[in-house]
């Protein structure tokens, strides 16, 4: 196992906490759990610790789901609150989107950290592009698809969140417009559909890590505990206010916000593939 020092650990918890107030708010906001934005922090931080390339995104990718659980379950409340989750949605998918995560886990431990990275900005810049240059006449129908496309869309979007870590709701936001919903009602049952992915998938990475010799300190599988107790408490202050931002904003405003965002992320990933 992979030694860290005293300072450097403490050095972590910070830049993690930190990082958890930023993805807090995002979560909220967006309801997309935090992943996009702990992924790349992750994979920063613990290259910086010297974790090797072997399990440096895989370990970001499976503390990002540990974090997104507690994160979503307070979005998801927040937002409930207020009577804007799709909760039919959420319960045809209750079974099929836990499916798609676990049918990815038996794909993510021959995955590359590399792929790992690649994946995830190349869908990060697809779902940019669409919430950038939206218009109305993209919409595909003025209701979600019936049975059995609308459980397939769910096993898809359990099955690629999983090799991004996040908890869905970037995928989730593009579909459920497209089917006429309004971006605020899909962000708020995104914030459920993180529920949905990152207990499994938390469990599939502690399973496939467990044992691997690169591990840093403190670590459960490709689960560090450092990050995860650092992030978690600062992430569920947080994501309130990004509620609260969220139903201050329009529609299009949302929109902008959500795709800028999504391509810093997708700029980030690709130079650090290289």
């Amino acid at each position: 196992m992979l030694t860290v020092g005293v300072g450097g650990i403490g050095l972590m918890a910070l830049g993690m906490a930190l990082a958890g107030s930023v993805a807090g708010v995002l979560a909220g906001l967006f309801g997309i759990g935090g992943g996009a934005v702990l992924v790349p922090i992750l994979v920063e931080f613990l290259g910086f610790l010297g974790v090797p390339e072997s399990v440096r995104t895989h370990m970001a990718v499976g503390t990002s789901l540990a974090i997104i659980v507690p994160t979503s379950i307070r979005s998801y409340r927040a937002h409930a609150a207020r009577g804007a989750p799709d909760r039919d949605l959420l319960r045809a998918w209750a079974l099929w989107v836990p499916v798609g995560v676990l049918v990815a886990g038996l794909f993510v431990a021959g995955v590359s950290g590399a792929a790992l990275r690649m994946i995830f900005a190349g869908v990060a810049i697809l779902i940019a592009l669409k919430m950038l240059l939206n218009r109305e006449s993209w919409t595909i129908a003025a209701d979600l698809p019936p049975q059995p496309w609308r459980s397939g869309a769910g096993f898809g979007i359990g099955f690629v969140s999983t090799f991004m870590g996040i908890g869905g709701g970037n995928l989730n936001n593009v579909f459920m417009t497209s089917f006429g919903r309004t971006i605020h009602q899909a962000v708020a049952t995104s914030a459920g559909l993180g529920v949905l992915i990152a207990i499994p998938g938390v469990l599939t990475y502690v399973l496939i890590g467990l044992g691997h010799p690169d591990l840093p300190p403190l670590s459960l599988g490709y689960v560090n505990l450092i990050a995860l107790l650092a992030i978690m408490p600062v992430t569920m202050l947080c994501a309130p206010l990004g509620v609260r931002l969220a139903h201050g904003l329009s529609k299009r405003q949302m929109e902008i916000l959500f795709g800028v965002f999504l391509l810093a992320v997708a700029a980030r990933f690709i130079s650090s593939a290289f």
